[in-house]
């Protein structure tokens, strides 16, 4: 895994509104896991975190029960 370079925070929440409509129609087709959704967008699972956060804060994804304590959570959206 190569090093990836890391954008300061506000450019990452400058595109959240931007990632908000991909996200939601990603996981239109099915819930998906935070890296799930960074490898079908090509962006850092750092950066996605912080769009998804927001967007579970906000109502607009919900995060779906996890079979195993070391698993990741599915995210699917709220409406």
């Amino acid at each position: 895994m190569g090093r990836e370079r890391l954008r300061p925070n506000r450019e990452v929440f400058r595109d959240e509104m931007t990632m908000r409509d991909s996200i939601v129609a990603l996981l239109a087709d099915g819930p998906r896991t935070v890296p799930e959704i960074a490898e079908a967008l090509d962006r850092p699972a750092r950066e996605v975190l912080v769009w998804v956060m927001a967007m579970w804060r906000y109502g607009l994804v919900k995060e779906l029960p996890k079979n195993r304590a070391d698993a990741y959570h599915r995210y699917a959206p709220a409406r």
